[in-house]
């Protein structure tokens, strides 16, 4: 068992290494317009759900605490990015969706976005090793689409 301990963290290890270091590469690259990386993720996972959301759902698929990523909603929603409506089986509750603006800009964002992963990503793997790593992350994660 010790072993296989020692396999995990060293597998571990060098997945967040790999991680630090394309997130270091992608956040020095011209296509962010006047968002942060932090910000055009709210966008993204926001594009990815076919309804409005509530915050503690999105909060599931982004790297921040609940405050934070209230504050940078309401900074996205402050510049039209994102709406907010009233959840209509709970008044209390609000809903999140990009509205038509917020979804352009993380369209147009992504495409630039989305040229630099396929090179970051194709520079260092083959597309028979850029499946298997896809597969391996899949077994690590549950897919955890939007409610």
């Amino acid at each position: 068992m010790a072993d296989h301990r020692h396999v995990a963290n060293d597998a571990w290890e060098a997945l967040l290494t790999a991680h630090a270091s394309l997130m270091r590469q992608f956040n020095a690259q011209d296509v962010w317009e006047d968002l942060s990386m932090k910000e055009y993720d709210v966008l993204y996972t926001l594009s990815k759900c076919p309804d409005p959301i509530r915050l503690g759902e999105l909060n599931r698929h982004v790297l921040l605490s609940q405050p934070a990523l209230s504050r940078m909603v309401d900074r996205l929603a402050d510049r039209g990015l994102v709406s907010r409506s009233t959840d209509p089986t709970d008044g209390r509750g609000i809903r999140l969706a990009l509205t038509e603006e917020g979804l352009a800009v993380q369209r147009r964002i992504g495409r630039r976005h989305g040229r630099g992963v396929a090179r970051a990503m194709l520079s260092g793997l083959t597309p028979a090793e850029l499946r298997q790593l896809e597969e391996l992350c899949g077994k690590l994660v549950s897919n955890q689409d939007c409610e």
